[in-house]
């Protein structure tokens, strides 16, 4: 399907590995120029590579804290600098650490809500007078299934990403109808993350095999899977798309039907 969006420029924060990464991927194969950040340099040189061979566009690579309002700002600026415009913006960020209410302290609770929430804020501020020009563009930013069903022990995930769920929809009624602003709720794919957790696990003795672990974190989901972390990006490419042109403050779950909730 062609999404329309060759030629276009997309930024996507936190894209050098998981749903992040993904995302920036399929973007690179709708054609589109593609901008990453991160803070490892290992990982955004891995992930420079990867997106060069996924499309025909020009790739960027930034190195930048999300938690950095100076690096936000200056990844955004690098990124329209680089492409001469902006189209598509992508927000992604890392999990904050699990915990109990009661093992969780008031600098958790700050760095939860700095990188999770004032990452998406400051990112999107700097790029809504490029979005906003030329006939609009498009905001997707990524959350949790959190959002709509608490998990035991993600008491920062559960409580911090709901601001993000808050914003996302603020923000499809103030931009309108220029910019177009929506949301995904992942569940469990299987990321590097994912992946790092079962063999932990495997190495502790619980799993006997790695097949075994990803089967449990597949317990509840009616797909009787987790997700493939590209199933991820494809939605957001398509939210990003011309193909989702009438599709504004919604919040999408990309869980194979784990939620339970109407």
């Amino acid at each position: 399907m062609d999404l329309g969006i060759d030629g276009n420029a997309a930024l996507v924060t936190a894209g050098t590995a998981g749903l992040g990464l993904a995302s920036a991927e399929a973007l690179a194969e709708a054609g589109a120029d593609v901008a990453v950040c991160g803070r490892d340099e290992d990982r955004l040189d891995r992930a420079e590579a990867r997106l060069g061979t996924a499309g025909d566009g020009d790739v960027l690579a930034v190195r930048a804290d999300i938690t950095d309002p100076d690096d936000v700002e200056a990844f955004v600026d690098t990124t329209v600098g680089t492409f001469g415009r902006l189209d598509h913006v992508v927000t992604s960020a890392g999990g904050p650490p699990p915990g109990s209410f009661l093992d969780t302290d008031d600098e958790d609770w700050y760095d939860a809500y700095d990188m999770l929430v004032m990452s998406v804020v400051r990112t999107v501020r700097a790029a809504h007078p490029t979005l906003s020009a030329d006939g609009g563009g498009t905001v997707v930013t990524i959350t949790s299934r959190t959002v709509r069903e608490i998990l035991d022990d993600l008491v920062l995930s559960n409580a911090v990403r709901r601001a993000v769920l808050g914003l996302t929809k603020s923000l499809a009624d103030e931009f309108a109808p220029a910019i177009r602003v929506n949301t995904v709720l992942p569940g469990a794919h299987e990321t590097s993350r994912i992946e790092e957790l079962i063999e932990a696990s495997v190495d502790r003795g619980e799993y006997e095999h790695y097949e075994d672990g990803l089967a449990e974190w597949s317990e509840g989901v009616p797909l009787a899977r987790v997700g493939d972390p590209r199933e991820l990006g494809d939605t957001v490419a398509w939210l990003s798309s011309d193909r989702a042109s009438y599709i504004n403050g919604v919040a999408v779950p990309v869980d194979g039907g784990s939620m339970r909730g109407i």
